[in-house]
């Protein structure tokens, strides 16, 4: 979330310095046009991303990890421990930087992909940890 914010933040002052360069060097007044939309889309973007963050969920079950996302359109995905193939934990250099990561689950469907951002580094490890432990009892009945 705080990646998102800070690239609608970048676009928006990029869009501004465009703008304002333009008008400044050709005395150009078209440019506001195009650059008030990008701004307005972008401003609209970061007002709506702490609200997205927000719906994003998820609960340990018995036999399923369950995976909520989405303000209208709503997404819920039930991924049973003993499907899990691959629990993996990606950060770029602003997660880094910031101490969290995404943690993604892979199982044979391709619909059940499950990626969960924004845990803390340690939960992300802790999370992933459980989940495998718990997937390799789940596997060995099949």
């Amino acid at each position: 979330m705080i990646g998102q914010i800070v690239g609608y933040l970048v676009l928006m002052v990029l869009a501004a310095a465009a703008v304002l360069t333009l008008w400044l060097m050709f005395e150009a007044t078209w440019p506001f046009i195009p650059g008030a939309i990008v701004f307005a889309l972008a401003l609209v973007a970061l007002i709506v991303t702490p609200r997205q963050a927000r719906s994003i969920g998820y609960q340990l079950r018995e036999d399923d990890l369950v995976f909520r996302r989405g303000i209208l359109w709503q997404r819920m995905v039930s991924v049973p421990y003993g499907r899990l193939q691959l629990v993996d934990i990606t950060h770029g250099p602003l997660d880094r930087m910031l101490g969290i990561a995404q943690l993604k689950l892979v199982t044979a469907a391709a619909s059940t992909g499950v990626t969960i951002p924004g845990l803390p580094q340690g939960d992300a490890e802790q999370l992933r940890d459980t989940l495998i432990e718990v997937a390799e009892t789940r596997r060995t009945g099949l």
